[in-house]
This record gives C-alpha cells, sequence and structure tokens, in this order.
C-alpha cells in the first residue's frame, strides 16, 4: 500500500516523526513509520501499565476459570 502524493494530510501528525499523517497510514506519515511503531511493540519498547503483578495463585485461578469456561 503506497500513498498517492496528492492525498491531503490529516490534522494528526505522525506519532514517530512528527510529520503530517498519510491518510493511507494513518496515524502515521509512511509505510517506514508504521513499521518503527511495530517494531517498537514487538520487541517490547513499549509496555502497557498495570496496577500490581499477579502473583502466582491469582494467575492459577485465571488459568482454572478459563478451562471450566472452555468446557462448557
Amino acid at each position: 500500500m503506497t500513498a498517492k502524493l496528492t492525498e491531503k494530510p490529516s490534522k494528526m501528525p505522525c506519532p514517530q516523526c512528527n510529520k503530517p499523517s498519510a491518510e493511507a497510514f494513518k496515524p502515521f506519515c509512511s509505510k517506514r513509520c508504521a513499521d518503527v511503531d511495530l517494531g517498537k511493540w514487538l520487541n517490547e519498547s513499549y509496555a502497557l501499565p498495570s496496577q500490581e503483578p499477579l502473583d502466582e495463585e491469582a494467575i492459577e485461578q485465571m488459568i482454572q476459570a478459563q478451562e471450566i469456561v472452555t468446557k462448557e
């Protein structure tokens, strides 16, 4: 997918380089910036915050609950 040179840029800037974003790659300006962002997610450079880590008992309870749901 390539952006056309005649496309109007959106009002929101690219989150990677701050250039105007292109409709074809929204919210990014190009495939390169979209790929850079994807790479950051895949390398775990970005992380969603959590309030507190789960302990092993809580994880085990979640697994058991999921197994019960999938059996039904």
